[in-house]
């Protein structure tokens, strides 16, 4: 992976600003140290921080490519899963190639096919590409929404980037944040409503999206891809046999590295099953599948069983293991390190973040690139194939709102009383809640159940995963390490969004069809293992100096964070004992606490401005 970002003005040479583009350059240099460039044209600006995974030596970015009179140049973050097939049609339509990289042939595809080359890629992008003659610029990202793309506009200065510390870095971009970003903060964190970037002015290019900018025509974007609805009308046994070959398949694309490469293993369901197919995959080559894990300093003496969290990990990642006969390598973090990262996490992030949940695997990959260049993880399985609990449970499931975060009193709660009143009168959840179900595909021949499950797939898929991904990036690209999701495959995703409910839960079992789809590939132990969510600290002492640090940043009554959130409220929290859920089972009160931590850490580091 790697990290890009630029600027396009029409109102200035750019020859003259190369310092800033240097300065957006270096924000984002985490992301790939391998090889950096910068293009530079009387109008456009693009940098490029590469981390090389593909044809090391000559996928060098910037990259250009003349056709005709057009001069294209590309700045290209991701993966193409299907390089070779595209390559071979574009070979058809007379182009050549000089590398094997896959920007060569994302670049070549947009000369001949324009914005109707996404429809081609299967893979995890964000990308820009710059035309001199049209002195326009095309930026699309991936369907699922993997990796990150923010913009900002502002009169006819144009940037866009990778992370939002790329943008800032640009003296002319304000750091502020007004109602809305507020709104984002308090009301709907660690997620955000697509499309937003809490500063003001700040915006993202959703999942699926793609978007031209010109002086003519200003920005225009669409949506090139989503989810629709479709009749199913495979049976069960062809369903099953469907599931495997995309998952296989995708699993097996996203092995292909120049570089060494490993899986994460939690001894769950999801990460058990790629690790599985990976290592039968290396193994017809005589090689030794490298796996890695996380766990917490004591939490064998700490852990105790909820309805969520049933059984610890440790146990079934030795079995697994042991099973896939792995070069295995184990982490383990204690609560300094843990707390300590937390700050770091907002930096990786430029948002306060998922806290101990972040933190963790940011810890986690710094660990894991020691040995390994790229992984492949099992996010976005829970989404697409209903193994959460807000699936399984009818109560939860029919209950109103979003089902991960039903603490809209208990967040108002926190805020300012005169900024409350506005967050209550705004009602952005409920508006964005009910957004999201307009969105949603349906046929006319689903039942109630159908079409309440096809609602959950895009509630999720728009906010909880997103979430996760957003996650899932920064941390890992903040030691350079490249993590792929094979269950992020649009077109398993396409198929099980059509794929009924009863098919899913097979036998009663959350992602049952999942199970029995890949049932030859892990011992029965797994294979049927109830879910388990990431695994977190169970250590009390974590509670007690988080509760500290925040107690430390309110001594001080000048304190960022009091600008929006009540005194009060905080200190009834770090008093109380309620283990009301900020964010799911992921976020209770520890959590809580250490995300007013970040908050205010964020306020300051990245000194926001506050305007109401």
């Amino acid at each position: 992976m790697c990290g890009i970002a630029g600027m396009i003005s029409f109102q200035e040479n750019l020859h003259e600003q190369r310092h800033i583009l240097e300065k957006m350059q270096e924000s984002i240099i985490h992301r790939g140290g391998d090889q950096k460039g910068i293009f530079i044209s009387e109008h456009a600006g693009l940098v490029h921080t590469r981390l090389a995974v593909i044809d090391p030596e000559y996928g060098t970015q910037p990259m250009q490519y003349t056709d005709g009179h057009e001069l294209y140049t590309i700045v290209y973050n991701g993966e193409l899963y299907n390089t070779s097939e595209i390559r071979e049609q574009l070979q058809k339509e007379g182009c050549t190639f000089a590398t094997h990289s896959d920007t060569e042939v994302v670049l070549k595809a947009y000369a001949v096919y324009g914005e109707k080359c996404t429809d081609l890629f299967n893979g995890i992008f964000a990308f820009a590409v710059w035309e001199e003659k049209q002195q326009r610029l095309f930026l699309a990202r991936d369907r699922i929404g993997v990796k990150p793309l923010f913009f900002y506009h502002e009169n006819e200065m144009f940037l866009f980037g990778s992370e939002i510390k790329a943008i800032l870095a640009n003296p002319s971009v304000p750091r502020e944040i007004d109602m809305n970003g507020i709104s984002q903060l308090l009301m709907f964190a660690p997620g955000r409503t697509a499309g937003c970037g809490v500063f003001k002015g700040m915006k993202e290019i959703p999942a699926g999206h793609c978007a031209y900018y010109s002086q003519k025509d200003g920005f225009q974007m669409r949506h090139y891809w989503k989810l629709q609805a479709e009749p199913h009308t495979d049976n069960f046994e062809q369903t099953v046999e469907h599931v495997r070959y995309l998952l296989t398949d995708a699993i097996k694309r996203q092995l292909v590295s120049d570089v060494p490469i490993g899986t994460f293993l939690s001894g769950g369901l999801d990460s058990s099953l790629i690790s599985s197919v990976a290592s039968r995959e290396f193994a017809k080559d005589g090689r030794k599948l490298h796996t890695f894990s996380v766990d917490y300093r004591d939490n064998d003496k700490y852990f105790q069983k909820s309805k969520f969290q049933p059984n610890s990990d440790p146990d079934y990642i030795r079995q697994m293991q042991e099973y896939l006969q792995s070069e295995h390598h184990w982490t383990i973090i204690d609560t300094p390190q843990l707390v300590s990262a937390l700050f770091d996490a907002v930096k990786a992030r430029d948002l306060p973040s998922m806290v101990d949940v972040d933190s963790s695997l940011l810890l986690f990959c710094k660990e894991i690139k020691q040995n390994v260049t790229v992984a492949l993880s099992g996010e976005c399985a829970d989404e697409l194939f209903g193994g959460y609990p807000w699936y399984r449970d009818p109560e939860i499931r029919e209950a109103y709102g979003f089902p991960w975060s039903q603490s809209t009193e208990y967040r108002l709660s926190f805020a300012k009383p005169e900024i409350g009143e506005i967050l209550r009168q705004r009602a952005d959840v409920d508006k964005e809640y009910q957004a999201t179900l307009a969105r949603t595909d349906f046929l006319p021949s689903d039942t109630p159940t159908e079409k309440r499950m096809r609602e959950m797939v895009r509630l999720n898929m728009d906010w909880f995963m997103q979430t996760l991904l957003d996650r899932k990036d920064r941390m890992s690209m903040f030691s350079a390490l490249e993590v792929r999701v094979p269950f992020c495959d649009y077109r398993i995703a396409q198929y099980l969004y059509n794929v009924p409910w009863e098919f899913k839960e097979y036998k009663g079992y959350e992602k049952g069809l999942l199970r029995e789809s890949m049932k030859d590939y892990l011992p029965d132990e797994i294979l049927w293992r109830k879910k388990s969510p990431y695994p977190k600290t169970h250590n009390p002492n974590y509670l007690a100096s988080v509760s500290k640090l925040l107690r430390d940043r309110l001594e001080n009554p000048d304190a960022p964070i009091l600008q929006i959130v009540s005194r009060q409220a905080l200190e009834q929290l770090l008093n109380g004992n309620d283990n009301v859920q900020w964010y799911g089972q992921l976020m209770t009160r520890p959590q809580t606490i250490a995300y007013f931590v970040q908050l205010d850490y964020w306020l300051e580091t990245y000194q926001v401005k506050i305007s109401i």
